[in-house]
C-alpha cells in the first residue's frame, strides 16, 4: 500500500462515519489539530501511542499503523503552484508579503530564518458582523545563519547585532 491510498481509507472511513476533524484530533489527541490533520492527510507522522490511537478509530491493520508513524514525503502531491483556490491564497499571501516579513524579521532577529521544523501554528475563527474572519497564527524558532569560518572577534552567527 503507498502511503496516498492509506490517505484515501482514512478520508473514506472518516466519511462514511460523519466524523468531524475536531472528533478524529480530539480521539488521537496529543498534538495541535492542523499537525494531526496533516498526518491523516499524509504531511506528518504521528507518534508510536497517536498512531496507536489512529488506528483503534478507523480500525487499521498493524502495517498501516505503522505507516502513519513512518517519516513522509512532504508536500508530495501538492502542485506548485497550487490549485486549491484556499492554498493558492495561502500561497499568493506569501509571495506578495514574503518579502515585507523577511526585512521585518530580519530586522527583529538578524540573519536568519524562521524554522518550520520547531513551529506551532493555530487557526482560528474571529467573528464578525461583515463576515467571519479566519485568524493564523505562527510562532517559529529563529534559526540565526551561521557565518563559516568565524573566528576571532568576527560574529559566528548572524543574531542581530547591537
Amino acid at each position: 500500500m503507498k502511503r496516498s491510498d492509506l490517505t484515501e481509507k482514512l478520508l473514506d472511513i472518516k466519511r462514511d462515519n460523519g466524523w468531524t476533524w475536531k472528533y478524529v484530533c480530539d480521539e488521537i489527541g496529543g498534538f495541535s489539530h492542523i499537525l494531526i490533520v496533516g498526518a491523516i492527510l499524509g504531511q506528518m507522522k504521528l507518534t508510536r501511542p497517536q498512531a496507536a490511537a489512529a488506528g483503534r478509530l478507523f480500525g487499521l491493520s498493524p502495517s498501516e499503523i505503522a505507516m502513519l508513524n513512518e517519516v513522509p514525503m512532504r508536500g508530495a502531491g501538492v502542485p506548485m503552484p497550487p490549485t486549491d483556490p484556499l492554498i493558492y491564497r495561502l500561497y499568493e499571501l506569501v509571495m506578495i508579503n514574503g518579502p515585507a516579513m523577511k526585512a521585518l524579521i530580519e530586522e527583529e532577529f538578524g540573519d536568519g530564518i524562521m524554522s518550520a521544523i520547531d513551529f506551532d501554528m493555530d487557526i482560528s475563527r474571529l467573528a464578525n458582523p461583515k463576515g467571519d474572519r479566519v485568524k493564523l497564527e505562527m510562532s517559529g524558532k529563529f534559526l540565526p545563519f551561521k557565518y563559516y569560518g568565524a573566528s576571532g572577534n568576527n560574529l559566528e552567527l548572524g543574531l542581530k547585532e547591537e
